[in-house]
């Protein structure tokens, strides 16, 4: 029989502190609540999870850039209806191009369309669903 190597059976030393705690990473400069983190320790994760696919173009946008699309065009006039992300919109409803101003600010917004309804700002994919709600962050 072979010999085997001296260290194969050693008790393993810590290092420290553990690399994951509930899912999340705890190295120096790892982000804070990722996707990686199980939705049972994550309040955010559960909601993207139920995310329709396209909508997770929008859905890493800093509060900034959201406060931008909303105070960039919420002024245009309201639609009276309702929709949240998923919502195919009726053909009746006039969308409008995002303007090149708001592209330039926040890229994801190019090639999309919105609409103002019940004083938020839906943006709109090429098959009119909504993919985007963004509200005033005061309202709340």
């Amino acid at each position: 029989m072979g010999k085997e190597e001296p260290r194969s059976h050693a008790a393993a030393k810590s290092q420290g502190s553990p690399v994951l705690v509930n899912g999340a990473l705890t190295v120096p400069g790892a982000p804070a609540n990722t996707d990686t983190v199980p939705a049972k320790f994550s309040a955010k994760n559960p909601a993207g999870d139920k995310l329709i696919t396209i909508a997770y173009t929008f859905k890493t946008l800093t509060d900034e850039e959201r406060r931008a699309i909303y105070q960039a065009l919420k002024s245009q006039p309201a639609a009276a209806f309702n929709a949240d992300v998923g919502t195919e919109l009726p053909l009746g409803v006039e969308l409008h191009p995002v303007p090149d101003e708001v592209a330039a600010r926040v890229p994801q917004t190019r090639g999309y369309r919105y609409v103002v309804a019940n004083d938020r700002v839906l943006l709109v994919g090429t098959s009119r669903i909504v993919v985007g709600v963004f509200a005033d962050a005061n309202a709340r």
